[in-house]
């Protein structure tokens, strides 16, 4: 990936007015976004058919003081969100970048639902941690599969051209920043140059490049990646030659569910709902609440790299509402017992050990007492027969680092101007997680991608229709 120089005479294949790198949600909702405002852009995509990092996702995106949340008497502001955002980023988020996604979740969310016909609902039996309000806004399947086929098909049906399989190699540059046109490697073989009047970059993050993982997340770099391979830092890469403002590249989502072998991921509803983790020691290690994100480092210090989830079939059937939860129950990865001794034996961990966390556990939760890591326990979290357990593993999911952006997701130089004609959202852009895994908020990804998605694509044509 590289930038080149270029010259307002530069000679290309094709001219459009907009380009937008990537069809994942970020993209596919610039696009539309683009398209309302009077601009067809055409969009490049390097698969051939779009997914990205939606795809892997549970497709939820958090929103605040939505129709959604109001039909079913939840409480929420885009204020409160705001909180819970830089809460959890422990104040190094961008307040502009927070405040504009927390105001912009709402709209993000209703405007998918009445104008392309999204359904919409809020997850309403659990919460994620670090929410003061359940904001969980999926669809029935509650996969990211489903998302992004839905926002493909909104944008073919919106007659939004996808140019699938093409891999966009440089960048064309003016001396002054402004980006010319691009060239692309198409899938057998061939080249095209094609102009534009502005570029949205909505194609990745870095997760799936190990030499920039271990360059900015070094705990990370020997970890499961369980993203897009096609995340391989582009945008960093291409913001870097140009001279852009880099935000947070220390920032990451992490899982720390993700069944092993297997590579299903487990929802994190199994621990918010009172289950707990112990290594094969069968001994907790942690406040395992905090948030999966930063549990993701924490299970690869344990004896293997491994955890066991243990929960109950109260839990079970909260988490089978996820189509991932299901296929780990059809390929065998969850464990089951009458007794947690029989538990303790299906997972070949101490039985003692683990008898005497668990029983800990209960006495906790029986009291609402706290344990001797700090997480707080409740007696509606108790658990009964039939018990089960599910292995796994900490994983790399996406990284939250990127370009640096103003309120409208123009890029920022150096010196913090902007660029003429450049934008950036999803995972090309600085999130708003700050700098380490634990300043990520469930929802936080497709969160940016949404609705900065949505901002660049109106920003950007406003600016070519003026």
């Amino acid at each position: 990936m590289s930038v080149a120089d270029a010259t307002k005479g530069e000679a290309f294949d094709a001219d459009v007015p907009l380009l937008i790198i990537g069809a994942g949600a970020a993209g596919l909702c610039a696009a539309l976004a683009a398209k309302e405002e009077g601009v067809t852009p055409v969009v490049i995509e390097r698969d051939a058919v779009p997914a990205g990092s939606t795809a892997l996702s549970a497709g939820l995106i958090p929103a605040a003081g939505t129709r959604f949340q109001r039909e079913k008497g939840i409480d929420d502001t885009p204020e409160l969100f705001a909180a819970d955002i830089q809460r959890k980023a422990h104040n190094e988020a961008d307040p502009v970048e927070v405040e504009t996604v927390a105001k912009g979740s709402g709209p993000l969310v209703e405007w998918l639902a009445d104008r392309y016909g999204l359904p919409f609902d809020v997850v309403d039996n659990f919460n994620y941690p670090g929410h003061s309000a359940l904001r969980m806004h999926g669809l029935p399947s509650r996969t990211g599969q489903e998302l992004i086929d839905r926002l493909r098909s909104a944008a073919e049906a919106s007659d939004i051209v996808i140019l699938t399989g093409r891999v966009v190699e440089r960048l064309a540059a003016a001396p002054d920043g402004r980006i010319l046109g691009v060239e692309i490697l198409c899938g057998d073989g061939a080249r095209e140059r094609i102009g534009c009047d502005a570029v949205i970059l909505a194609c990745n993050g870095y997760g799936g490049n190990p030499e920039l993982v271990r360059r900015f997340i070094p705990e990370m770099a020997d970890a499961l990646y369980f993203g897009h391979p096609g995340n391989r830092g582009d945008a960093v890469k291409w913001g870097e030659a140009l001279g852009a403002q880099l935000a947070h590249l220390g920032g990451y989502q992490g899982h720390g569910s993700v069944a092993t072998p297997h590579n299903i991921l487990i929802s994190w509803a199994v621990i918010m709902q009172g289950g707990i983790q112990v290594n094969g020691e069968g001994r907790r290690f942690c406040d395992e609440s905090r948030g999966y994100s930063e549990q993701a480092a924490e299970m690869l210090h344990q004896p293997g790299g491994i955890a066991w989830d243990v929960f109950d079939g109260r839990i079970a059937d909260v988490a089978r509402q996820f189509e991932d939860f299901r296929a780990a129950e059809r390929a065998g990865a969850i464990l089951s017992a009458e007794s947690i001794a029989g538990l303790a034996a299906a997972m070949h961990v101490p039985a003692e050990n683990f008898q005497a966390e668990w029983s800990e556990a209960e006495t906790l939760k029986a009291n609402g007492g706290t344990d001797r890591f700090g997480r707080k326990f409740s007696p509606a979290q108790r658990c009964a027969p039939p018990f089960h357990a599910v292995k796994v593993t900490g994983a790399l999911f996406h990284t939250q680092g990127g370009l640096a952006i103003d309120a409208s997701a123009r890029v920022k130089r150096k010196d913090g101007t902007l660029f003429p004609n450049l934008f950036a959202a999803g995972g090309a852009a600085a999130g708003v997680s700050g700098e380490s895994a634990s300043g990520y908020l469930s929802g936080n990804g497709l969160l940016t991608a949404t609705v900065l998605g949505r901002l660049a694509g109106r920003a950007a044509a406003k600016q070519l229709t003026v």
